[in-house]
């Protein structure tokens, strides 16, 4: 009777629901379970992961990001005050990082290796799984808000390029010219990459003549993305997807994903972010994830269901299933972060790059605004 009582004990203690907040050097708070009689709100944001040392951006690029972080996690939250829907202020948040060129998403959107700004975005609300996501837009100025009315306003999932379009157009979804997406940084970034891919192809004919090796005379056919890292392909050291994750006062979870894609992107690539299970995905019964980081390991590894799989199948709290996970997203040489959100208000953030941008509401209702690792 003892050890079924201690044992008891223990399984009850490993369900209690905690948040740790940030994945190093975080807290845990004990908190009381969601009920009709204690409904809890939560709320958390990410503008991406990437090589995001102190010092890389200036005092007042800082603040640019940390007030936009700002707007975004308390515009989210308020929603949510208010009585609207996890849905709504997720796509409410959502919208604000994309119509500001600091995010990879949206305004800020980085090129294609065509010069052309190419765009995604998912969401999903986890009491009905139901989920909408678009890909390869060039005109939506919102990609978050046609990816939920694909959910709401259609019997589809996933829509893309210029079907997706026609599908905006006769949802009323604001559509704009191509040039509304142009930003000098974003330009740069691309020649930077297209720059580092043609040193990297010479470097590389040079050692074959060195070797006596037959020099083609048609491009390699080695993948363009092959001993790259993560900042080499964005021509940035840093990713700019971003996400956002809500729990409303009915105990609902929806999670949402908008990017820009890869800098020098080729041949139609689509990452993460438009996959349900891979860069977003949100169950009632589990959590809210929106990831950001390189798409090809996320989708690999289903990243966010995976997360969600950890806190249904093996009872782990939020914080360390993202680790967990993550931890199979650097294994296999990739990098990014998550960030999850559980039926009781818990959050968990992960990342295994050296920053992620990052924003939440803490337990005094105020907001937590984060960029580097500590």
């Amino acid at each position: 009777m003892i050890r079924i009582i201690s044992v008891f004990l223990a399984f009850t203690f490993l369900l209690t629901p905690f948040s740790v907040l940030g994945q190093k050097g975080g807290f845990a708070e004990i908190k009381q379970l969601q009920s009709p009689q204690n409904p809890r709100l939560g709320f958390i944001i990410h503008g991406g992961a990437g090589v995001i040392k102190k010092g890389t951006l200036t005092p007042e690029q800082e603040a640019e990001y940390v007030k936009k972080l700002e707007e975004s996690v308390t515009a989210g939250y308020k929603a949510l005050q208010d009585g609207k829907k996890a849905v709504e202020a997720v796509e409410i948040a959502i919208r604000i990082l994309e119509d500001s060129p600091l995010f990879n998403a949206g305004k800020g959107a980085v090129f294609t290796a065509d010069g052309k700004n190419e765009l995604d975005a998912s969401i999903m609300e986890g009491k009905t799984l139901n989920a909408g996501a678009v890909a390869g837009l060039h005109h939506v100025k919102n990609p978050i808000s046609l990816a939920r009315a694909v959910m709401e306003r259609s019997p589809h999932v996933m829509m893309i390029g210029d079907g997706a379009e026609v599908f905006a157009k006769e949802m009323g979804i604001e559509l704009v010219a191509e040039k509304y997406f142009w930003t000098q940084r974003r330009w740069d970034a691309l020649q930077q990459v297209i720059k580092e891919e043609k040193e990297k192809e010479k470097a590389k004919r040079e050692r074959e003549k060195g070797s006596g090796r037959l020099i083609s005379a048609s491009p390699t056919n080695e993948p363009i993305y092959a001993g790259m890292t993560p900042g080499q392909l964005l021509g940035e050291n840093k990713f700019g997807t971003v996400g956002a994750v809500a729990l409303d006062k009915d105990g609902n979870i929806a999670a949402g994903t908008s990017t820009g894609g890869m800098t020098n992107k080729k041949y139609g690539r689509v990452g993460d972010a438009p996959i349900i299970g891979a860069g977003t995905f949100a169950n009632n019964n589990t959590c809210g994830v929106s990831a950001t980081g390189w798409g090809e390991f996320f989708i690999r590894l289903g990243v966010a269901r995976d997360i969600s799989a950890q806190v249904e199948y093996r009872a782990m709290p939020v914080q360390q299933a993202a680790d967990f996970v993550l931890k199979k997203v650097k294994a296999l040489g990739g990098d990014g972060g998550v960030v999850v959100l559980d039926k009781f208000g818990n959050i968990g953030i992960s990342f295994n790059s050296e920053g992620m941008y990052r924003a939440y509401i803490g337990p005094d209702g105020k907001p937590v605004v984060k960029i580097y690792e500590n």
